[in-house]
């Protein structure tokens, strides 16, 4: 019978942490249950493979959301990521920490610990910031974190348009101030990807008292009376089981987070009655309170050929390959976004509630990832602090079975009015003087697109997911809550959640560098046990 200190379920961006740091004493044994296998295919490690890898089996979960009216009744892809380094192996590698108001309301919830000045130093304690160290940036961390390695002029007039129509050029964003306009700061390391799996994984990798299980598919936690004490998981369809003598840790991420613990008994009575599973303790909570940053985007088609649809196509491609192979550099080193932007939707509101992903491309077949053969510029705006909320749950006893993702988007007319002020924001940029010589035409919504519900309207056809999905096993103490601030779920002993699903409201940004922090506090809360 196997038996470790401590189970980790989960080898994404919070796994890693805690495999890493539990293991690092040397005092305790433990194991880490991965669902995929080796973060091995080169896709993963060429900073733009996230094109691919974001719909890529094998590497990604590729569940999709349920049809939702104020989405048009559209399935919405929800990547995931499968394999080592969960989901910081396949993301767009952005390093966005959030606001200091977005973890001041956590402890202002009741949620001890979890102030910006008390998660500050797990921030900096996780990261290499590349520029250098300060009272906000960390130097001696195992995460990697720079400044993108590609600029384009079009991107530095775009800055210098938002300038010139009243916006900051923020200095970091990750520092005193996050608004304004710049360079995303990446996780990334000589031009190639820095997951969690890089950082924290390899090298802890050879240490006696770490066992890494590969393609071992949690099935339910083994729980006595109130104690959880293992976990069943299968391996080639057979199942095994392995035993903790400390505790049990799911950090599967927050899709599969609060559906292992329905499988196991943890959750809302009537849902697990309904499918027949024995209820080991009653938790309203488990799998609700689901948030996410919804994306619209908007495309202009340039006046000058020098954008990654030229650089990605064709003779331009196999130049940037050879760069790529040689220097480290070029169009196979961009993410997502190249150029952030943080800004108010109103001045009545105190801090950035709008979020920018800006990029000097545009996509022909946003599913495919097809590039367009024109020049393209796109812009997407996002609501930063949702007011919508959704649910994943169960929707059979059955381990291997999707869970059924509810998002909810644009379900709050707030979210729905901050979206729309994002998109005319969009739209006055590119008017800016520092554009002129580069803005051929609108595109997508195009210029015909002009009321606000016309507006909404593309929103809701076109629309999707940030990749940001948190909440589903929330910290706090009221009756929805799933977890402690001790991230201990409520009820239990030895089983705690540390992951995104335990954010109780979403933070303002690309959520991989919060997650991080949380694991990184997570496992000192149980070395201080």
């Amino acid at each position: 019978m196997a038996k470790y200190d401590y189970i980790i379920v989960g080898a994404g961006s919070a796994g890693c942490v805690l495999a890493n740091r539990l293991s690092e004493n040397g005092k305790y044994t433990v194991a880490l249950l991965e669902a995929g296998g080796a973060d091995i295919n080169p896709w993963i490690h060429i900073p733009v493979g996230y094109i691919k890898t974001m719909a890529m089996p094998g590497v990604n979960w590729l569940f999709d959301s349920e049809p939702e009216p104020y989405t048009y009744n559209r399935p919405i892809p929800i990547p995931r990521g499968k394999g080592l380094g969960g989901s910081s192996s396949i993301n767009a590698m952005v390093y966005v920490r959030g606001q200091p108001d977005d973890y001041n309301g956590w402890s202002q919830m009741g949620n001890r610990g979890w102030s910006y000045d008390d998660v500050l130093p797990y921030f900096k304690k996780s990261e290499n910031f590349e520029l250098g160290s300060n009272e906000f940036r960390g130097i001696d961390g195992p995460l990697n974190v720079t400044t993108t390695r590609q600029t384009y002029p079009f991107m530095d007039d775009l800055i210098q348009g938002a300038v010139q129509i009243g916006y900051e050029k923020t200095k970091d964003y990750n520092a005193e101030s996050q608004e304004g306009f710049n360079y995303f700061q990446v996780t990334q390391k000589n031009g190639l990807r820095f997951s969690a799996a890089r950082a924290y994984l390899n090298p802890a990798k050879k240490r006696s008292n770490l066992q890494i299980i590969k393609h071992a598919h949690a099935t339910k936690i083994i729980i006595d009376g109130k104690i959880a004490k293992g976990i069943k998981y299968l391996v080639n369809n057979n199942e095994k089981s392995i035993f903790a003598q400390k505790e049990v840790i799911l950090s599967a991420g927050s899709i599969q987070s609060p559906q292992i613990l329905e499988l196991s008994g943890i959750g809302n009575p009537i849902l697990l009655k309904k499918y027949g599973i024995e209820v080991k303790y009653p938790l309203l909570g488990v799998g609700e309170n689901y948030q996410d940053h919804y994306i619209a985007r908007l495309v202009w088609r340039a006046s000058q050929k020098r954008t990654l649809n030229e650089e990605l196509r064709g003779l331009g491609l196999v130049k940037q390959a050879l760069k790529f192979a040689f220097l480290r550099r070029g169009a196979l080193c961009v993410t997502a976004g190249l150029v952030a932007g943080f800004v108010k939707s109103d001045e009545s509101v105190s801090t950035p509630d709008i979020q920018y992903h800006i990029a000097p491309a545009s996509f022909a077949d946003p599913k495919k990832r097809k590039l367009d053969k024109w020049p393209g510029l796109t812009i997407g705006p996002c609501q930063l602090r949702p007011h919508s909320r959704g649910s994943v749950h169960i929707g059979s006893k059955d381990s291997m079975a999707n869970p059924i993702i509810k998002p909810n988007f644009l379900s709050s007319e707030m979210d729905r009015h901050v979206l729309i002020k994002g998109m005319k924001i969009a739209r006055n940029l590119v008017k800016a003087p520092a554009l002129k010589d580069w803005i051929d035409r609108e595109e997508l919504p195009g210029p015909e697109t002009e009321s606000d519900d016309d507006l909404l309207d593309y929103a809701r056809r076109t629309g999707a997911t940030l990749y940001h999905p948190t909440g589903t096993c929330k910290m706090g103490h009221d009756d929805k809550a799933v977890v402690g601030d001790n991230l201990i779920v409520h009820g239990t002993e030895n089983l705690r959640v540390i992951d995104a699903s335990i954010m109780p409201k979403l933070v303002s940004g690309n959520t991989n560098a919060a997650t991080i922090m949380i694991a990184e506090k997570g496992a000192e809360l149980i070395l201080k046990k």
